[in-house]
């Protein structure tokens, strides 16, 4: 259950679409201030959950609370929150000040206030001068930061982000990640953001509530989710891992010892698996050491294959590696920190190994 004094507060919130149940049993405290990022494949119920937040979805039952005190009631006009849409949702036919300035006329502020806050908006997005350019005349990125700025000139308590970077080109994007995270972190205002991009959510969040299937799977850091995933699902999502399935033969002293294909695997992470579960060892391709000739360290894990394919992804290279027919262990290297300087070539017999405190393991 999340802490009663959280700035904002899920509790329970179940929704269902006729048959089909988009959320069940959500349970999140936010933090004053704090970056979350509601990541998953598309279908999980993330735009649902922040839906029901903004005040668009009614949930069947449960609780949104703001301090305390429950919003259910409360339409989204009258919501400590605004929202940012993927689609930006500018007028086209409004100026840039005027887009950024509607709510302020909206409320009847005196013309000096609004400009002054226009002005602080548009240095606050890096866009000054486009005061009176229209959103045909804008790029997708300008037409973003126009977007959150109308949003931010209402100094919500939280502010809502469904995608907005979704359609931007990658470079953009990429840019954009760190623009906005700086923007939250000198506004101090707190983002809930959904996305179906790992990367995204890696880099912005300070946590992940990463959801699949209408439940939210695991809630953490960025880092603590990436090294110490909870589920098959969640070391596949986030980043890239080998994933096999095997058998415990031998559990002592918080070490276990599974047998995948005859393949015996130590692990560290012995926690609740027991003698003769089915469990998935998942390992980060990182992880895997491809050793050089001569080497002479021996890992906890260590294999001799075959390797049946070399992929070139710039800055590293992957390199598949055949250890029995139904095992295949991909290794990842920087290419400029290729094992012993030598690149490996399809056809080549390599040993490639991975420490026991590397491997994940999740009962079936």
């Amino acid at each position: 259950m999340p802490e009663q004094d959280s700035a904002l507060t899920i509790q329970n919130i179940t929704k269902t679409f006729g048959t089909v149940t988009a959320l069940k049993n959500i349970n999140l405290g936010v933090n004053d201030g704090e970056f979350i990022s509601l990541l998953g494949p598309s279908g999980c119920g993330k735009t649902t959950l922040l839906r029901i937040i903004a005040g668009f979805e009614v949930p069947d039952t449960g609780e949104v609370l703001v301090d305390g005190r429950n919003i259910l009631g409360t339409p989204p006009n009258k919501r400590p929150m605004n929202m940012v849409f993927q689609r930006y949702a500018l007028f086209p036919h409004m100026t840039v000040y005027e887009n950024i300035a509607f709510s302020q006329f909206l409320k009847r502020r005196p013309q000096k206030e609004i400009a002054d806050k226009v002005t602080a908006m548009l240095e606050l997005v890096q866009l000054e001068g486009y005061e009176d350019r229209k959103p045909e005349q804008l790029s997708g990125g300008q037409s973003q930061r126009i977007a959150l700025a109308r949003a931010l000139i209402n100094e919500p308590r939280v502010l809502l982000l469904d995608e907005p970077l979704g359609a931007l080109d990658l470079k953009i994007r990429k840019q954009m990640q760190i623009e906005l995270k700086n923007i939250q972190e000198k506004l101090k205002i707190t983002f809930i953001y959904v996305t179906h991009d790992q990367e995204e959510a890696l880099v912005m969040s300070d946590r992940i509530v990463l959801m699949n299937a209408g439940e939210s799977v695991q809630i953490d850091t960025p880092r603590q989710i990436y090294d110490h995933p909870n589920s098959r699902f969640a070391a596949t999502f986030i980043g890239e891992s080998n994933v096999f399935t095997g058998e415990v033969i031998e559990v002592s002293n918080e070490l276990a010892r599974i047998n995948v294909d005859d393949l015996h695997l130590l692990s560290d992470k012995a926690v609740n698996i027991s003698r003769d579960d089915r469990v998935a060892v998942a390992v980060r391709l990182e992880k895997v050491k491809r050793k050089a000739e001569g080497e002479i360290r021996v890992y906890d894990n260590q294999f001799e294959g075959l390797i049946e394919d070399v992929v070139f992804f710039g800055s590293i290279v992957k390199h598949y590696v055949r250890i029995t027919q139904n095992v295949l262990i991909i290794a990842q290297e920087e290419v400029e920190n290729e094992s012993g300087g030598k690149p490996a070539t399809i056809g080549d017999t390599v040993t490639v190994g991975f420490s026991k405190k590397e491997v994940n393991l999740f009962k079936e």
